[in-house]
């Protein structure tokens, strides 16, 4: 009997280009590949029921115990990333589905973040939108003034293994960096050579830029909402490559709008892909915007799948790696 394997998620039709499934057709595997997000739970059904193995990109479609119960087939679930929140765990072990995971490589991430840094600060994608065109009406400069990064201060809102490797180029730039998390002591902060903020408050009072590092979890929702938007300056930039509910979305937009910031780099959204409709697309020069692609490399993809096709192998052998509890 042919076991039939999906791909999720596949947005930029890679998966099987970037790595070598040959040892899962070999072992009898009818690959099906999907390019798309599918929201609505009962058309998710009808398109994933058959299947025996489902590999998911981390986050992008979610696996509810609802979901997974109505799934009888699924045997084998397999992330991107040792951590998935959009999967329920327990559910899917109570179920008898295996979950298991690959490796990330975190510095994609960071990469990405001072792409976003560099670019709200500087206004690389309007300038360069603007010398790209023939047009002759369009200025060769504008009076939108590049910020600076030397002497700033940026605010780390989280300062784990993203949040210190972060930090270390923000010294590179001649920045000052400070942090501030739920969990986050004066030591600890000390210990790797960042200034501890002794509350979010005065974090967002003080910096030029804050960028957010922290998990999303009950506690961490709308941990950036209307009020401490206004506590930011109004020259400050907010960057956000964590999730996308961390920032009350409604409350980003209307400051983005009456000027309480000066603006954002969001990496990440309350519900991706982003709509057409989305107030975000209206605010031009003021966002920068990207497809939650922090994470999306050469080198991240090469590990994501090639780790993904020892997963099934092994799992079809009957000895899963990398499982995930």
């Amino acid at each position: 009997m042919t076991v039939k394997l999906a791909i999720l998620d596949d947005y930029q039709a890679v998966a099987l280009k970037i790595a070598d499934w040959t040892p899962v057709i070999d072992a009898g595997v009818d690959i099906t590949v999907f390019n798309d997000t599918i929201q609505d739970e009962d058309a998710l059904v009808t398109r994933l029921e058959p299947f025996t193995i489902l590999c998911i990109m981390r986050e992008r479609t979610p696996f509810s115990e609802s979901l997974l119960r109505r799934l009888p087939n699924l045997k084998l679930l397999v992330t991107t990333g040792m951590r998935n929140f959009a999967v329920n765990i327990d559910a899917a072990t109570s179920l008898g589905i295996t979950v298991v995971g690959t490796q990330v490589l975190a510095w994609s991430t960071t990469e990405h973040i001072w792409a976003l840094i560099l670019g709200i600060a500087r206004n690389i994608v309007p300038d360069a939108t603007r010398t790209a065109t023939p047009d002759v009406s369009v200025p060769w400069q504008t009076g939108r003034l590049a910020t600076g990064l030397y002497g700033k201060t940026i605010g780390l809102i989280g300062l784990g293994r993203l949040g210190v490797s972060v930090a270390k180029i923000a010294k590179a730039f001649g920045m000052r960096v400070t942090a501030w998390s739920q969990n986050l002591t004066a030591e600890k902060a000390a210990e790797v050579g960042v200034e501890f903020a002794g509350s979010k408050e005065e974090l967002l009072r003080d910096s030029d830029f804050v960028s957010l590092h922290v998990v999303l979890s009950p506690r961490s929702v709308d941990l950036i909402s209307e009020a401490e938007l206004k506590l930011m300056k109004k020259t400050a930039f907010l960057i956000n490559t964590s999730r996308g509910p961390i920032v009350n979305e409604k409350a980003l937009v209307a400051a983005l709008r009456d000027g309480t910031i000066a603006g954002a780099a969001l990496d990440v959204y309350d519900v991706e892909p982003l709509s057409p409709n989305n107030e975000l697309r209206t605010l031009g020069d003021r966002v920068l915007l990207t497809p939650h692609t922090a994470y999306v490399t050469d080198d991240t993809y090469t590990t994501f799948f090639e780790e993904t096709v020892e997963d099934i192998v092994e799992w079809l052998a009957g000895e899963p790696v990398r499982v995930i509890n």
